[in-house]
């Protein structure tokens, strides 16, 4: 017998599965890729079947790794793409059209009216967020506005909307609970910070009826039991909910204010927590839940960068630079420096803390000796630069200084890209062992739960450090680098 935990990471690009033991090690690990569908420019849109069939896949690949029985398991952790939305049948549980993404821009119009119509400040001092496509709320009101008859069913309470974990756990239970825990619900747009539950105002002027949410929860409950699912026992408690980069977050024990954390995946993203202390951001940040856990809610400051991995998969797929992702730090090493190329990889509009949907993508700087290893670099380059602009709004928000970042996610497996942004940053950087800690995250939400791990302090000892990169520029090489990426921002936002 070998007691486990089981971590459902459903990412944008495909799901990944993790079996965790006693001690935290990983048992086994499965994943499974999944298609973007690109209906038009600047809309991003996702299967729900081929979602839900990435995650089977990605189950069946962890065992077939662990060689271990599934009976064991004795809690599942999920932890999903957040902002991503979908709305099904509550009798079917099909869903009534394909999943928004995150990345979508196509509601950047109806956020602008809402600006116009002064509702900026409401939303900004309820829910912590920006008035921007990015999150679900505007999202979840294009699909009842575009699909025939939705609304009206929607009213007569036959709909349900939900984040990607709501999907999951419903679909893993048989439809038994349509739940979210506060960390998804606070990315809505719907979500009251200080009242911890959806506010009814919002709802209406985002067009959304009350009647589709779902309840919220903690992050770390038992909420059902796993129901009918391909190659698993029925009774499995599903025990831990938290959104991507909330899961990180906790997976790198930054379990205490001032803590922070990076996540290099599709996106960049940097969080600090805050404590029980709801932070507004003067500085293009926003405010979020972190969790919510054994009664109190943790928050935290967030800076999004929608593109940091996924300029790696451009230069792969949209310019055929290189056949894998992993060949560009050799390539981008093998010159010393990206000679004057800046590329600002605005390719699904620009995060924080600039909030701006209309700008693009720029390459600058180019010249006859320009070859694939500078755009490489400056592709590189590119995303260390924009963590470092989130960075620094964050220390303003903070007044004072991130001691050090923990990082995690595939991109930071990347040393170059890694000893970058140290420079950028001017901090040093700490990298655990195993890179995948939102995963992670979930699966110690999950245990704690289920009485796995007996408190925080065995969670942390589960975490280990395997490497920290420490700043190595001067003052004045860093100064030239960061007015080189501001003129490049310059443009890109000027580029429509």
């Amino acid at each position: 017998m070998t007691r486990h935990l089981m971590a459902i990471d459903q990412g944008t690009t495909g799901s990944t599965v993790l079996l965790v033991g006693e001690d935290g090690s990983v048992l086994g690990k499965g994943s499974k890729d999944f298609p973007q569908h690109f209906p038009q420019p600047g809309w991003v849109e996702h299967e729900a079947s081929e979602i839900m069939s990435s995650v089977l896949v990605a189950i069946r690949g962890a065992y077939d790794a662990a060689c271990i029985s599934p009976s064991d398991c004795v809690g599942i952790g999920i932890t999903n793409q957040r902002e991503t939305t979908l709305i099904w049948d509550r009798k079917s549980g099909t869903p009534i059209h394909r999943a928004i993404v995150w990345q979508d821009r196509r509601t950047a119009e109806r956020c602008r009216e809402l600006k116009k119509q002064g509702l900026e400040t409401l939303f900004k001092e309820r829910t912590g967020l920006v008035l921007d496509p990015y999150f679900s709320g505007t999202k979840a009101a294009w699909i009842l506005d575009h699909v025939d008859g939705a609304r009206t069913r929607a009213e007569r309470g036959e709909l349900a909307f939900g984040t990607i974990d709501s999907f999951l756990v419903w679909k893993l239970s048989a439809g038994s609970v349509h739940i979210t825990d506060t960390s998804n619900a606070s990315r809505t747009l719907l979500f009251d910070l200080n009242t911890r539950a959806f506010d009814k105002t919002l709802a209406d002027h985002l067009g959304v009826p009350m009647s589709v949410l779902p309840e919220v929860r903690s992050s770390s409950e038992k909420y059902a039991l796993t129901k009918g699912v391909p190659g698993l026992p029925d009774g499995i408690p599903i025990a831990g909910i938290a959104g991507d980069q909330q899961a990180a977050l906790f997976g790198q024990t930054c379990f205490e204010p001032g803590s922070a954390k990076c996540t290099y995946g599709t996106g960049a993203f940097l969080l600090v927590n805050t404590g029980t202390r709801i932070v507004p951001s003067k500085n293009g940040l926003v405010t979020t839940v972190a969790w919510t856990l054994n009664g109190e809610t943790q928050y935290a400051l967030e800076g999004s960068s929608f593109i940091a991995g996924a300029a790696v998969q451009w230069l792969r797929d949209g310019l055929g630079l290189f056949a894998k992702s992993g060949e560009v730090e050799a390539l981008a090493a093998s010159v010393e420096s990206s000679e004057g190329v800046v590329f600002v990889p605005a390719l699904a509009g620009l995060g924080a803390p600039y909030w701006d949907p209309d700008a693009r993508g720029v390459i600058a700087g180019l010249t006859r000796g320009t070859t694939r290893a500078h755009l490489a670099r400056a592709t590189l380059e590119g995303i260390a630069f924009s963590v470092a602009d989130l960075g620094r709004a964050m220390e303003a928000d903070m007044e004072g200084r991130i001691a050090r970042l923990r990082v995690d996610g595939g991109a930071s497996e990347n040393g170059l890209l890694m000893q970058f942004q140290s420079d950028m940053l001017d901090v040093a950087i700490d990298r655990p062992t195993n890179v995948e800690t939102t995963a992670l995250g979930a699966a110690y939400l999950a245990g704690l739960a289920v009485g796995f791990f007996d408190g925080m302090d065995a969670v942390k000892k589960a975490h280990r450090i395997a490497r920290t990169f420490m700043p190595a520029m001067t003052g004045d090489a860093r100064a030239a680098h960061l007015h080189r990426w501001e003129e490049g921002i310059r443009r890109a936002r000027s580029n429509v």
